[in-house]
């Protein structure tokens, strides 16, 4: 496992909404740097300050043409708003796998059920700590899913996803100049290099 930090920077917004308040009141999964539960904590603490590590993934979407299903951050959402994901991230709750908080999310961001796919799985695993302007951070032991799409059909939820686009992942990768107006998010890219690196 290796492990991305970064420094604060950038000057802060303050963008708030229901949501992200109820969201707030949520808890996460603590973890250590191998991923083993150190019990819960709220979400907003492990979001602000210095911080605190916890449990998430993030799940790559493809067609069966080498297209990586990119989604928008909704421009309500504390961190990272607007900016483009590939494809859903969040964090599992206690008891749950990592798989079952994927379908989960697939469905309610992306109308995504599991009959669109058969593959869904564990490909990766990695530590990153990433500030947000002056509003927050993510410092998470993230999972990488990745599944492909028999069907291609979406109905997004407008409050988790501004946009959805189908993108070539090996230009993307490649080019990231070509696309740098997308404004990737730090785990994605974190993600798709180290994807890439494996092969």
């Amino acid at each position: 496992m290796s492990t991305d930090d970064a420094d604060p920077a950038g000057s802060g917004s303050d963008s708030e909404d229901t949501t992200e308040h109820r969201n707030a009141g949520q808890d996460v999964i603590a973890v250590d740097a191998d991923d083993t539960s150190e019990g819960l904590i709220n979400r907003l603490d492990a979001h602000t300050g210095d911080g605190i590590r916890h449990r998430a993934f993030t799940v790559l979407v493809f067609d069966g043409e080498g297209n990586i299903l990119l989604a928008q951050r909704a421009p309500n959402k504390r961190l990272w708003d607007t900016h483009w994901d590939g494809t859903v991230a969040s964090h599992p709750v206690e008891g749950q796998t990592q798989l079952e908080a994927t379908r989960e999310r697939l469905e309610e961001e992306l109308g995504v059920t599991p009959g669109q796919y058969d593959d869904l799985r564990v490909t990766d695993k990695f530590e990153y700590k990433r500030y947000y302007l002056n509003d927050g951070l993510e410092w998470e032991v993230c999972s990488v899913l990745q599944c492909t799409l028999d069907d291609r059909t979406l109905d997004p939820d407008e409050r988790e996803v501004a946009g959805v686009m189908w993108v070539p992942y090996e230009r993307l990768y490649e080019h990231p100049r070509w696309y740098r107006q997308l404004r990737l998010c730090p785990w994605f890219e974190i993600a798709m290099r180290r994807d890439f690196a494996d092969d």
